[in-house]
């Protein structure tokens, strides 16, 4: 990985954090939210960051820091397909 990939997506797991800390508990935010915090651009070219940030979310998994959901439930990273959700660890 390239060092400006693992700086955007270091910037991403923070993101993430960052939006978890100013919602409630329990509160979930979409890998979108963490993408448009992190892009610069006034356009959606936040989307090339769409991978990246899910990337991160399954990182901060493995760390124990957030929870991935779908229909509010936790699934396993690896198996989520299609929309999800991140929400902190219970």
């Amino acid at each position: 990985m390239m060092d400006i990939e693992r700086q955007t997506e270091r910037c991403l797991e923070r993101a993430i954090m960052e939006l978890l800390e100013r919602r409630g508990p329990g509160a979930t935010i979409c890998p979108s939210d963490a993408a448009r915090a992190v892009y610069e651009g006034d356009d959606d070219g936040w989307r090339a960051l769409m991978e990246p940030a899910r990337r991160a979310a399954r990182r901060l998994v493995t760390a124990g820091e957030v929870e991935i959901t779908q229909a509010g439930h936790p699934v396993e990273p690896a198996k989520a397909r299609g929309p999800i959700r991140i929400r902190r660890s219970r």
